[in-house]
């Protein structure tokens, strides 16, 4: 009699994610025919329906919806044990998945992966770049193995370990290079560009300027810090970015960066990982290296 396989968990695990049966194939890098012979098999040997198919999208059906959440953990599971293998057995090595918040990725990323190179030679660095919420959730279920982002998180079955502070500067169009700094109280009347709603620079922006919450729906929005700066080069109000992204951003545009009178505003970057992950006090030692590397 034919058994489920981890293969066969994978696979529904990723249809179950994406609800279509293209993205779930493209995601794990096989046809769409393929996928979905292994998703029936699975159907087949459980003898009843996972999924209500159809014409361009599925759902789950109500066994399908608790198989999902089971597979998931087991998934996980699977993969601690590997990381266990691995605790057992010299340095860091094989597969390790990172994720990175689009405030951070492009500036500190590069020099991240070269360290893990160097230090790891045998290291599958997979980095993956999304916002702090889809980050945390895919930590807790296992897609990630340790994400970089703004601390604190203050979630209990994550361990946080700060990198590197770092203070948030003022852009203003260039014109307006030798013009007294504002101060916060000033900087809220001014036209703030933001990033869009899920970033958690948004969220530290608002709260440095101390902004109403029903005031937002009135600032100007990007995507990304390069568009916010774009848009202050192009004289359209003024932004906050981080310090890590002033030498990038800031010959992007006809821009000026200042930094903002005391106390300045500032954040925390870290690394966060799963308490329950085999590989904690390997990570705790490799994140205390990154800080002492990012502070010489």
């Amino acid at each position: 009699m034919t058994k489920i396989t981890i293969k066969h968990l994978r696979y529904f695990d990723a249809l179950a994610r994406a609800r279509h049966f293209g993205r779930a194939a493209e995601a794990s890098s096989i046809s769409q025919p393929a996928l979905s012979l292994q998703v029936k098999e699975l159907e087949d040997i459980l003898g009843a329906p996972l999924v209500e198919r159809g014409a361009r999208q599925i759902s789950l059906t109500v066994l399908g919806e608790e198989f999902a959440l089971r597979a998931r953990d087991v998934l996980r599971a699977v993969d601690e044990l590997g990381a266990l293998a691995r605790a057992s057995t010299g340095p860091l090595s094989g597969r390790l998945r990172l994720g990175v918040i689009p405030t951070v990725a492009p500036y500190l990323l590069p020099r991240l992966m070269r360290e893990l190179t160097a230090r790891f030679p045998d290291l599958d660095l997979r980095p993956r770049e999304a916002v702090t919420p889809k980050l945390l959730r895919d930590l807790g279920e296992g897609r990630l193995d340790l994400a970089l982002l703004a601390l604190p998180v203050s979630e209990p079955s994550l361990v946080e370990h700060p990198l590197l502070d770092e203070e948030f500067l003022l852009v203003r169009a260039e014109a307006a290079a030798t013009h007294p700094v504002p101060s916060l109280e000033e900087l809220r009347t001014m036209p703030l560009l933001l990033l869009e709603e899920g970033h958690c620079f948004r969220d530290q922006a608002i709260a440095v300027c101390k902004l109403s919450p029903g005031l937002t729906g009135e600032i100007m929005e990007g995507s990304s810090l390069g568009t916010l700066v774009q848009m202050v080069g192009a004289g359209i109000g003024v932004t906050l970015i981080p310090e890590m992204a002033a030498t990038v951003e800031g010959r992007s545009a006809p821009v000026a960066l200042h930094r903002l009178h005391e106390p300045r505003p500032s954040r925390t970057i870290g690394m966060v990982w799963r308490r329950s992950n085999p590989l904690s006090d390997r990570f705790t030692d490799l994140a205390q290296g990154l800080r002492d590397t990012f502070a010489a």
